[in-house]
């Protein structure tokens, strides 16, 4: 593939970024309770993540703009590094929680980097099965980053030191790369209406994906112990939704860029909902579980991809970072509330309600793309017919 040819030194920063970070994720958890850090303590740790991330979808597009994509990945990168290595050195909860809140907010930019680089360079014949190497390079790189701590020691120095390096190294094949990088943004915000008047669809995928997936990333544990199985044995259920995620981002790709996302979008996502389905009626472990969390990984976990490669179909060259900061803020909105709903309904209905909000979520999102899919049809048949412009009048922000 040219494209993904061209873009090779990208993705490999992408793959040493995303392989660094995983380490750091799976190991500060574990690292904190080994300290005797409180719980709360170590649930606001994720938190502070997503709450950085959030800032960093702020500020992004104006640090872009004013350093350009190379130089604002460089500095990104640099303070990611200067944070995981302190992590080990000042061990406590307040400087613990600055420091993720760091890096979420970093990689935020970092995400707005590469995934504005990377369609800036796609089309809308191979956007979609581009962006599914793109994430299948992610999936790949976040399982041998949590894999790799099993070499080393939690308590020690180490993976901290293996974490800053791979994240330093990142820096090398983009810095040395000739791939002329996409034109800077024109916005110094995200601009969340024009997103939305843009691609509502995606603009509703990116919420309902992080909602979703935020919700099984920090519950999928809690579920599989509520159904019976072995704590040995519960990541094997999370390991297999990364799986058939792995293995569904790029078919879901490749089909949308020769059928209309939007349909891709309604039919996996409505196959998605009838297998949350089936979890939520299950009452007992065994090899259905997992087939079933593969099946899932391989349906929902394509929204993301399929949201954003539509949203960007419709920008221009100097959009895309602001595409991408708006997408990732309404993202990281749905992983900041859902989780704690889901805890409720957990709670309240038992750990099979986990998939019980996640299948409503998925259908909803189903039934909006296809409406919005059918009304643009018609929308497309009427002006036909009247010689007026199809869909609402241009809008500037």
């Amino acid at each position: 593939m040219k494209t993904v040819s061209a873009l090779a030194a990208l993705l490999v920063s992408v793959f040493l970024l995303i392989a660094g970070n995983s380490l750091v994720g799976v190991l500060v958890p574990l690292r904190a309770k080994l300290d005797a850090m409180p719980d709360l303590t170590i649930g606001l740790l994720g938190s502070a993540y997503f709450a950085g991330m959030l800032a960093g979808t702020l500020a992004s597009p104006a640090i872009v703009r004013r350093a350009g994509h190379i130089r604002a990945f460089a500095a990104f990168v640099a303070i990611s590094v200067v944070a995981v290595i302190v992590l080990p050195v000042w061990s406590a909860p307040a400087p613990w929680l600055a420091l993720r809140g760091a890096l979420g907010f970093v990689f935020a930019g970092i995400y707005a980097v590469t995934e504005s680089w990377i369609n800036a360079k796609a089309t809308n014949a191979n956007r979609g099965a581009l962006y599914g190497v793109y994430q299948i390079v992610n999936f790949a790189a976040s399982t041998g980053g949590q894999l790799s701590l099993r070499l080393f020691a939690a308590g020690s120095f180490a993976p901290f030191t293996i974490s800053g390096v791979l994240l330093a190294l990142s820096i090398v094949p983009l810095a040395l790369t000739n791939v002329d990088p996409p034109a800077p943004p024109r916005f110094l915000r995200p601009r969340l209406l024009w997103l939305v008047r843009l691609a509502p669809v995606s603009a509703a995928g990116a919420l309902v994906a992080g909602a979703a997936n935020g919700a099984v990333w920090a519950l999928g544990p809690l579920y599989a112990l509520g159904l019976g199985m072995k704590p040995s044995a519960a990541p094997l259920f999370t390991s297999a939704i990364v799986f058939g995620s792995a293995l569904g981002v790029y078919p879901a790709g490749f089909l949308s860029d020769r059928i209309d996302r939007r349909f891709i979008i309604a039919i996996a996502m409505a196959a998605g909902a009838l297998l949350e389905t089936a979890l939520w009626s299950l009452n007992a472990p065994g090899g259905l579980v997992i087939g079933l969390g593969v099946a899932v990984g391989f349906t929902t976990f394509t929204l993301y991809t399929l949201a954003t490669s539509f949203a960007n179909d419709r920008a221009e060259a100097s959009d895309l970072v602001t595409v991408s900061a708006g997408l990732l803020f309404l993202y990281c909105i749905g992983a900041i509330v859902a989780p704690a709903a889901a805890s409720l309904t957990m709670r309240w209905f038992g750990p099979s309600a986990l998939f019980a909000q996640n299948a409503v979520l998925h259908l909803a999102i189903a039934g909006f793309a296809l409406w919005r899919l059918i009304a643009d049809h018609d929308a497309a048949r009427r002006s036909v017919v009247t010689g007026k412009p199809a869909g609402p009048e241009p809008w500037t922000p």
